[in-house]
């Protein structure tokens, strides 16, 4: 046996995970084959490269320093098919863009805009529960472009040489629950009133399951939490066995209650992210558009964005005064499209909170350079701001 690449790639995908049913998991391996594999590799190479315990696996100082050789060899490998492949479809005069997401009713949508404006592409699609997964793989040149969420709390790692866009600085996550629960009568339900509920939670979503934890104590509940996937999770929930976290997009159930958590207190972030020489705003329009046409679709989480838009807000308003006196904010990308559509519905509510975003409403690529490798801050993009309006801008935009 000699050491190939595919060995190193199962190196740093343990190392990643921490664990060899998470990294067993996002290779498409059963455990057991993963371990074998591990041994394998490390009688080959002499050493234990991990310590093995019952909570997860960690690098052996060996296995550090073989990890910082791996890590670059597995990248220039990537790019290196990434581009030929790339070559040759450019050559060939195709475009077949490789997509890889986390679970998103905005998928279908996205496809469907991307393939109506190149026609003759036909996208493909790898789903992924880990975020880390799928940027790992983006790395690597096994998929061009990722949608992926960053739970509050739990910063993504995100491997060198990619580029971030942000889509939604942060979603809300909302609670489903049985539609015959007696919380669901609410507008909004407070975490303490779940108390003694059992939620059930994918632990294998990055930072989800941590995040659920914090945000039960810190409401005053311990957290009685049960492992499983989100599909048996929400026919639990219709039964009245559990309750679960759901995006605020989630399809609408007459068995199923979503509601928003009073002080929204779980939130992710919404990226796509590629490699720094992978075209990115031709994809990230589309997604925009379609990521908007589910939310329109949610009556609860329309009304939640009605109500933060209905909120006052000093700092936004003394930003909008200084944009009148200003003159007229130049019309460029999704601004403009929101004004045309704020226009043709007159002056009421969504026009004005779109003349209130300004500025701060158009979107900017960024670079990882925050912590963890998540940008924190915008590039320095004309325009952009730093988010805080991003609900107003959707609700005035016209759905493709």
């Amino acid at each position: 046996m000699e050491l190939e690449v595919r060995h190193l790639r199962v190196l740093c995908a343990i190392a990643d995970s921490g664990s060899l049913h998470r990294a067993a998991r996002q290779l498409g391996l059963a455990q057991p084959s993963l371990s074998a594999q591990l041994r394998r590799i490390e009688h080959l190479l002499g050493a234990e490269l991990f310590v093995r315990s019952r909570t997860g696996c960690r690098p052996t100082p060996l296995g550090h320093a073989v990890l910082s050789r791996a890590r670059p060899l597995v990248t220039e490998f990537a790019a290196i098919v990434s581009e030929t492949r790339a070559a040759a479809a450019r050559a060939a005069g195709g475009c077949h863009p490789r997509i890889g997401a986390t679970a998103s009713r905005a998928i279908p949508g996205w496809l469907r805009r991307l393939r109506a404006a190149a026609p003759g592409s036909e996208p493909t699609l790898q789903m992924d529960v880990s975020a880390n997964a799928l940027l790992r793989m983006v790395a690597e040149g096994r998929i061009d472009l990722a949608f992926v969420h960053e739970v509050e709390g739990s910063p993504l790692r995100v491997p060198p040489g990619l580029r971030l866009r942000v889509l939604v600085e942060r979603e809300p996550q909302f609670v489903t629950l049985s539609a015959d629960h007696p919380a669901a009568a609410r507008r909004e339900i407070r975490l303490a009133d779940l108390a003694g509920e059992r939620w059930m939670i994918d632990s294998t979503v990055d930072g989800e399951w941590d995040a659920l934890s914090r945000a039960l104590r810190s409401a005053g509940v311990e957290p009685e939490m049960l492992h499983g996937d989100y599909l048996t999770a929400y026919s639990l929930a219709a039964m009245g066995e559990v309750v679960t976290v759901s995006q605020p997009t989630a399809q609408p159930r007459p068995d199923l209650a979503v509601r928003p958590l009073q002080g929204d207190p779980i939130g992710v972030r919404l990226l796509l992210a590629a490699r720094t020489e992978v075209e990115l705003d031709r994809a990230f329009g589309p997604l925009e558009e379609a990521y908007w046409e589910v939310a329109r679709q949610s009556p609860v989480y329309q009304q939640w964005l009605e109500d933060r838009r209905t909120e006052p807000d000093p700092e936004r308003e003394r930003d909008g005064a200084r944009a009148d006196e200003a003159g007229p904010v130049p019309e460029d990308g999704a601004l403009r499209r929101a004004g045309r559509a704020g226009a043709a519905r007159g002056s009421g509510p969504l026009r004005q909170a779109v003349r209130r975003a300004g500025p701060a409403a158009v979107p900017a690529a960024v670079p990882a350079d925050g912590p963890g490798g998540v940008p924190r801050k915008t590039a320095a993009v004309p325009g952009a701001g730093s988010g805080r309006a991003a609900p107003a801008l959707p609700a005035a935009r016209r759905a493709s």
